[in-house]
């Protein structure tokens, strides 16, 4: 059995851990990055990032030097241009960011939404399509991409950085709103033509289990390393989840944390409009997905701003005791669940209140949120099974500390089979066997 190095890098941290199969042998502490947030702008400093990497690994002690294989996991969409040194040109731009509407809107508008959907698998929404930020960039800073001799996702980012190679993988190439996501067979010559993006800079497309090169000798000093390791192209955060949840044809991944995103697998890929449809990474199948923008994260909001005496054990206790009473708790107020926007929409809503009066307490107006969050969820079901492919009723679960996966899935609708599991996207690297080129 190989040994892998596996690393999760999500919007805020990276995790590095040693792998056997898909079990995690060693773990190092989380190192933090922080994003950028100006308006409707969220970026990361590429420096910021890589530090990061560089401290996640110096914490497995010596470890990440004795791995067969090194696997990634990455946040999804994070676009970069770089140079021909493989130096970043602008920030990594990250799925919280939205700068593109007006992009998003003129995109569409000129390919059309069916004709846009039937290309790349969903609508140029801005924060799920990089797309738009390549035509943002292009727009407004042009002078920023003149030098540029790359353009891609976070995971060929660090190939640039610790391989020297170019290359992506389709699960990140299904979001860069460019490739041909229902076909997997290249890159499209319309959209690179429509957002005037230069299909030379683009990478090569490769499976994320494939090795893609080998950490050289200036990486593997900076990085603590060893020279010569192979390196997996490397795929989305949740297609690593989904891995360990399994691939069968309608299996259901529901990842619900800060972000709440429902991923079902299919082999035969029906785009919807309120949908992102996209590539699992690895094989053909591909992933209908559909994403709760804020759900731990406006409930932790409204503890902050409602509750902030309380201790989190009685915070937690009264969720559970709201939830079980259901609507009627809320006392009549409703809740616009859009505290960080809507995934699926170019055009991006707000949250709000509703129904307020002098006798509103702070009790109905966090139930009117957790029902606003729960209809939502229950919701999500109908636009899968509207995909063509029937969901399994087994549904895998990771996160949902402080019982809210349960609490989330209260009104599925039907009997359901709830596994939980913990490290989904560590340990979904551990399922990758490296394959040659």
């Amino acid at each position: 059995m190989s040994t892998l190095l596996g690393l999760d890098i999500g919007s805020s941290s990276v995790i590095a851990g040693i792998l056997q199969g898909d079990k995690v042998v060693a773990e190092a502490p989380r190192a933090f990055f922080r994003s950028q947030c100006q308006g409707a702008k969220v970026d990361v400093k590429p420096e910021d990032l890589l530090a990061a990497l560089r401290k996640a690994i110096a914490g497995l002690g010596g470890k990440a030097k004795q791995v067969d294989a090194i696997a990634l996991a990455v946040m999804c969409p994070a676009w970069v241009a770089m140079d021909a040194r493989g130096k970043a040109l602008t920030p990594l731009v990250t799925h919280q960011d939205r700068r593109s509407v007006d992009v998003a809107l003129a995109i569409e508008k000129r390919v059309g939404k069916k004709r846009h959907l039937n290309i790349v698998g969903c609508r140029p929404f801005p924060g799920g399509i990089s797309s738009t930020t390549w035509a943002w960039y292009l727009k407004n800073e042009p002078q920023r991409l003149r030098k540029a001799d790359l353009v891609g996702h976070l995971n060929t980012f660090l190939h640039r950085q610790l391989t020297g190679a170019r290359v992506i993988d389709p699960s990140n190439a299904s979001f860069t709103g460019l490739y041909r996501t229902l076909k997997l067979d290249g890159w499209s010559d319309e959209m690179c033509s429509v957002i005037g993006a230069k299909k030379s800079l683009l990478p090569e497309v490769l499976d994320g289990d494939v090795i893609a090169g080998t950490i050289h000798a200036e990486a593997a000093r900076a990085f603590g390393l060893r020279e010569g390791t192979p390196m997996l192209t490397g795929i989305m955060d949740g297609s690593a989840g989904m891995l360990m949840a399994g691939t069968k044809v309608g299996q259901l991944f529901n990842v619900c944390g800060s972000t709440d995103v429902l991923a079902m697998v299919t082999d035969k890929p029906r785009p919807h409009e309120r949908l992102l449809t996209r590539a699992l990474g690895i094989g053909n199948r591909w992933l209908h997905v559909s994403t709760l923008a804020a759900v731990a994260s406006a409930i932790y909001w409204a503890r902050e701003q409602f509750f902030v005496e309380w201790t989190v054990e009685q915070f937690r206790s009264e969720m559970v005791r709201l939830a079980k009473i259901g609507p009627e708790a809320s006392g009549g107020v409703k809740f616009d669940p859009y505290m960080a926007g809507e995934r699926t929409s170019i055009i991006q809503r707000q949250g709000g209140f509703s129904g307020l009066t002098l006798a509103t307490t702070r009790s109905q107006m966090l139930s009117a949120i957790l029902e606003a969050l729960i209809a939502a969820s229950a919701e999500r079901l109908e636009l899968l099974k509207a995909t063509g492919t029937k969901p399994l009723r087994n549904a895998v679960i990771s996160g949902g500390a402080d019982h809210l996966d349960r609490i989330m899935t209260r009104d599925w609708a039907g009997a359901w089979r709830f596994h939980p599991i913990t490290d989904a996207t560590m340990r979904g690297l551990g399922t990758l066997v490296p394959k040659p080129r």
